[in-house]
């Protein structure tokens, strides 16, 4: 089976490759990759090469597929693996997959780590030890693109469930945020922060009475609002805020202004910068809980915190990277019974637009880049089909199916971009 696929050979080299896969082993799986989200993890591990801690050391000579957060159908099913899973099923792939005996050991994942695995692709082999660790998950919901998003919506799951709080005079952590309380989601109109709205809006087993959204730029504050709105969030008994702190000479008062100086029991900082964490430390309330969610490239990243407040307050600060097999599985599940994660896609692309977008994705506005890996797209912005669409009919069908549905990327949409664009 020939494959095509993005792959690592160094720093800042990524290539387009055509090759022949081997035939697979009895224990491993043949999958066709439908749709691959692109993730500023993967820019990470471009720019750092083999300094990456999932990324081996001789790449120079066998270079690995990139892309983790992806979805698609499997082919043909190794003989160990017949009595769970069977060819024309869909998936989507737990990357953190936690296995010692990896290419670099337990940090090993698809999308950084194999030779033959990673979203980025058209074909891929799934090895022995993703089945092995139940990381390979089938998907039973409408569509490829909600299980490709499956992955960073599991990553905030995950966040949400490694909060924690403390009875004063027990030593017993109690796992998860607050029921009923403040929480404040710093930076949080990026991809991740909107899947951490999204999320924290819809779930039915616990809730804060109260969210607010920072930003510094209004426009991007106006489209989270726009995607989740403060209506919605009331139908689930949840009073959300967007709040800009970018004119305030102290945003850290006008937070806690918001909550009559309580303070928040959970913060989640959505971008590595020390004025953002330093802002959250500011407005925790007592037995507050920090989640330092986005990761840093520098190792040497600093910021204060005010330790009076962790010793008199009980403050604490957690930190999370990427979510478990269990918020796999809840991303799935919500998703299957009809949570819609379109609001995180800003842009489309086909494969021959990955190397591009990875390599300078921090300078690409908007949210999470969907690559069908089949096609041949230039990264287009969905804010663009509409003028594209003026002498290109394909963009002109789907600039009219996202304005059916409030401008968002969907299932009609996708349905024919996979029927009608150009093969790679």
């Amino acid at each position: 089976m020939k494959t095509k696929a993005i792959r690592i050979y160094g720093k800042g080299d990524l290539r387009l490759d055509e090759f022949e896969l081997p035939a697979i082993k009895n224990d491993e799986i043949l999958a066709h990759v439908i749709c691959d989200s692109i993730c500023m993890s993967s820019y990470k591990a471009a720019k750092q090469g083999t300094d990456h801690k999932r990324i081996p050391n001789d790449i120079a000579d066998k270079p690995t597929m990139i892309g983790h957060e992806f979805s698609g159908e499997i082919v043909e099913v190794g003989v160990k693996w017949k009595h769970q899973f069977k060819p024309g099923m869909k998936f989507s792939i737990q990357p953190a997959i936690n296995y010692p005996g990896g290419p670099v050991g337990i940090l090993s994942a698809p999308g950084y780590s194999y030779r033959f695995i990673g979203g980025d692709a058209t074909y891929i082999i799934i090895p022995n030890e993703v089945m092995a660790q139940n990381c390979l998950l089938p998907f039973t919901g409408k569509g490829f693109y909600p299980a490709a998003l499956a992955e960073p919506l599991s990553c905030v799951i995950g966040a949400m469930h490694a909060n924690y709080h403390i009875t004063p005079g027990s030593y017993v952590h109690q796992m998860e945020i607050a029921e009923g309380g403040n929480m404040a989601i710093l930076a949080g109109v990026g991809p991740m922060g909107l899947a951490a709205i999204n999320y924290a809006i819809h779930r039915k087993d616990r809730k804060p009475a109260m969210i607010v959204v920072t930003d510094i730029d209004q426009t991007r504050l106006d489209r989270a609002a726009s995607l989740f709105s403060p209506k919605e969030a009331a139908k689930n008994g949840i009073e959300l805020k967007y709040f800009n702190t970018q004119n305030l000479n102290n945003p850290a008062k006008g937070l806690l202004d918001l909550t009559d100086g309580k303070g928040y029991n959970d913060v989640f900082v959505f971008a590595p910068v020390p004025s953002v964490i330093e802002q959250g430390d500011a407005i925790l309330s007592f037995d507050g809980c920090l989640n330092f969610f986005a990761g840093p490239s520098d190792p040497n990243f600093k910021a204060s915190f005010n330790f009076y407040s962790v010793h008199y307050n009980f403050t604490h600060i957690v930190g999370t990277s990427g979510g478990n097999n269990n918020d796999m599985e809840e991303a799935l599940e919500m998703m299957s019974k009809g949570l819609d994660p379109a609001g995180l896609v800003t842009h489309i692309g086909g494969l021959d637009a990955v190397i591009e977008t990875t390599l300078h994705l921090p300078e690409i506005p908007g949210g999470k880049k969907l690559i069908y890996t089949n096609k041949s797209i230039k990264l287009t912005a969905i804010q663009e089909f509409a003028e594209k669409g003026k002498t290109n009919p394909f963009f002109a069908e789907l600039d009219r199916l996202v304005k059916k549905n409030n401008g968002l990327w969907n299932l009609e949409a996708e349905k024919y971009l996979l029927e009608n664009a150009s093969e790679i």
